[in-house]
């Protein structure tokens, strides 16, 4: 991954965890949950962390946007986004999980197909692991093929409480089981179904 040299980050807490912000002058670049695999942690921790800037009008109406999701009051985002940090094959793929509403699901083969390049599923899945911007362009929304819970950079408990808050939690036996959610949520999901 490449990012702007101008980038800068802040954090906010969030009911799944600390999330890390990235922000360029072109738009948000990056969301991770602390700990999450393929995060750039050189650039958000250390001597050459990018600066925080927990003014920064995109970073703080997307930790607002982020808040209000994972209240149930918010289906969709409304942000920039710079998402020209990955390939040409990488940029295709987040775009077209952007196009995943918010309730939906699909399979990394269904994405493979979309893209037309129904062979590369496992570069697909490559490229959907990832995403620099989690929740908000939607990976949690990809599933294996018979609908099981299969990978997520942020976790598979993680993963499924995302899916059950936005009504899309995968059928009996296909994941981890929804005790999974206690982890993250003091009080049970509520059916979503607010407008953005």
């Amino acid at each position: 991954m490449q990012f702007h040299p101008l980038t800068v980050q802040s954090r906010t807490p969030t009911p799944l965890g600390d999330v890390r912000l990235a922000a360029s002058p072109q738009g948000l670049s990056g969301l991770w949950f602390d700990g999450q695999r393929h995060q750039p942690s050189a650039w958000l921790d250390g001597p050459a962390a990018w600066p925080v800037d927990d003014a920064h009008p995109v970073m703080r109406q997307a930790a607002a946007q982020l808040h209000e999701y994972l209240a149930g009051q918010r289906t969709r985002f409304d942000l920039p986004l710079d998402l020209s940090g990955g390939t040409p094959f990488q940029q295709a793929v987040w775009q077209a999980l952007l196009g995943i509403p918010c309730g939906a699901t699909t399979s990394y083969g269904a994405l493979s197909r979309a893209l037309d390049r129904p062979l590369a599923v496992r570069a697909v899945g490559a490229a959907v692991g990832r995403n620099p911007v989690s929740v908000i362009v939607p990976c949690h929304r990809v599933l294996g093929t018979s609908g099981s819970l299969t990978g997520y950079a942020g976790g598979l408990p993680r993963k499924e409480w995302l899916l059950q808050r936005e009504g899309a939690a995968p059928p009996p036996g296909a994941g981890r089981g929804h005790r999974t959610l206690a982890l993250f949520a003091d009080e049970p999901l509520a059916a979503t179904g607010a407008a953005a």
